[in-house]
């Protein structure tokens, strides 16, 4: 018998389970078609030098990685498509892997006019700190890198829009970068109906020390996968090092179920300016479990969010679309098959 079946016959019967190792690096990673240029308007300021902290420059964080990567690109591209300055834009992705080099080729040949930087992101900071949630996705130490953009991204950078990779705009971006945060650090939709016991576990609620983050707070959900982040307020509030607190306690005494979005709640929630809903029409993905389609919210749109366990990409090419997943198609530039593993 070869070595390599009795090596995985004998972890059966030792652990009654195997951890095949990961393919995610053994895949081709996509294909896609050039983007076209877009260019300013003529009412667009002109910027001779792209300093950071030129107020006419919008800066866009979003991560990149191989199963995420045919999402990052149709976003990159729709917001493009609808900013009335693109020339304006700097996107900052954030990777964390070997194939670093091959995501920058990537982004460079579909882009060609595209201003962005590629930052590294040591996925050691968080492996000790993340424990497991209800969709191996939401563990990814990729997720977590929303946590660190302030230290990840030069101090020149003063503010942000961070966005997740499941996600299209189709509305100006200025628009929700022109925001006035006022006092607050972050801003983003807040959703006051739902219901905010359920996002943390019965051990969190029974310990009237943890309970109590939350007193005299107007505590109200919102989603992380698209903010507007005031990186100087964060730095001089080391709000880093307050989410990482929570995170250690979740490691101890396990308060939460989904990832990285807690900790968010825990610091933010109840101190969070309100963003118009129609810039996170989120949970187009369906649930975290099942992933069943979803309709709209209603009122107006200017972003629409895959959020949850369905991914329009995955859907499409199963030929098992959701409706609303015919939104995203138009911005699809992938022009090669490949096969992808769910994020389940």
């Amino acid at each position: 018998m070869p070595p390599i079946i009795v090596m995985f016959l004998l972890a059966v019967t030792v652990t009654g389970v195997v951890n095949l190792p990961t393919r995610v690096n053994s895949v081709d990673l996509p294909k896609f078609s050039e983007a076209p240029a877009f260019r300013n308007g003529k009412e667009c300021p002109r910027i001779a030098e792209k300093r950071y902290h030129n107020p006419s420059i919008i800066h866009i964080a979003m991560t990149l990685d191989a199963t995420y990567l045919r999402g990052s690109v149709a976003g990159v591209l729709s917001v493009l498509q609808h900013s009335s300055c693109p020339e304006n834009i700097v996107f900052h992705f954030i990777a964390t892997t070997q194939r670093r080099h091959e995501l920058r080729r990537i982004i460079t040949t579909t882009f060609p006019y595209l201003n962005f930087h590629l930052y590294h992101f040591d996925s050691n900071l968080v492996r000790g700190k993340i424990s497991y949630s209800i969709r191996r996705a939401l563990d990814q130490p990729l997720n977590y890198a929303r946590i660190y953009l302030a230290d990840l991204l030069p101090a020149t950078v003063r503010r942000i829009l961070y966005f997740d990779s499941d996600l299209i705009v189709v509305d100006d971006v200025a628009k929700l970068w022109q925001i006035d945060l006022g006092s607050h650090v972050l801003g983003a939709p807040e959703y006051c109906h739902a219901n905010f016991t359920y996002y943390f576990t019965h051990r969190f609620w029974s310990n009237p020390i943890y309970a109590a983050s939350f007193k005299e707070r107007n505590a109200c959900y919102f989603n992380t996968g698209v903010m507007v982040i005031d990186l100087l307020k964060w730095r001089e509030g080391k709000y880093t090092e307050k989410l990482e607190h929570w995170m250690k306690i979740q490691k101890r005494h396990r308060i939460y179920e989904l990832g990285s979005l807690p900790p968010f709640l825990l610091v933010f929630a109840g101190d969070v300016e309100r963003v118009e809903h129609r810039w996170n029409q989120h949970g187009l993905g369906g649930d975290n479990l099942e992933g069943l389609c979803r309709d709209l919210h209603p009122g107006p749109v200017s972003l629409l969010h895959w959020s949850g366990k369905g991914k329009p990409w995955l859907r499409i090419d199963s030929k098992k679309p959701c409706p609303l997943d015919s939104l995203w198609a138009p911005y699809d530039l992938f022009r090669h098959t490949t096969s992808f593993f769910s994020d389940s």
